[in-house]
């Protein structure tokens, strides 16, 4: 095999080929198309609603809307849901599907309202991979509403903790007196 020793027309640095990886690299951490599970909720259900993003847009607040619809995330400490301590239950903001019940709640100390146990079937789980680090996004299984994380760090029985941005969800007083 005979080597040619001439230059390159376009010459490429180690520095742009670094740039270029890193580039990769980011773009294998945006957000995926993902199809996994999504609980046993039918879309065709008539309480879940499929509505076009306008739809959405008017119907909810800006910090709602950004939360529930573009996976944002609400400042920690900010929720008047941290707070609660009634019993009833937790309703997804978007759709108003029950997601939690209030003796499932407890204090994580970490500034979102969060959860051990869900109801069951109405959220659905995907992997979140934007903070350079694996992590599972859980949504409303009717509208897909974005709610939060869980994490392998709650307490028993289940050792999940659900953490749960708290403009995602309408707190629904027990009817009991």
């Amino acid at each position: 095999m005979k080597i040619i020793n001439q230059k390159l027309k376009y010459p490429v640095s180690r520095r742009s080929i670094s740039l270029q990886l890193v580039a990769v690299l980011l773009m294998s951490c945006k957000k995926s198309n993902s199809t996994e599970l999504y609980g046993n909720a039918n879309m065709d259900d008539k309480n879940c609603i499929n509505l076009p993003e306008t739809e959405w847009k008017s119907r909810l607040t800006p910090l709602e809307y950004s939360v529930l619809r573009k996976e944002g995330t609400e400042r920690p400490g900010t929720s008047e849901l941290n707070l609660e301590k009634r019993i009833g239950q937790y309703n997804c903001a978007g759709c108003n599907q029950p997601l939690f019940r209030s003796e499932h709640k407890y204090e994580s100390g970490t500034g979102w309202p969060s959860f051990y146990d869900v109801i069951h079937d109405n959220i659905g789980t995907k992997t979140d991979k934007k903070l350079f680090m694996t992590r599972t996004e859980y949504h409303c299984s009717c509208c897909k509403g974005h709610q939060g994380h869980v994490f392998k760090d709650g307490p028993a029985p289940t050792g999940l903790r659900y953490c749960n941005n708290g403009v995602a969800l309408k707190f629904v007083p027990s009817q009991q007196t």
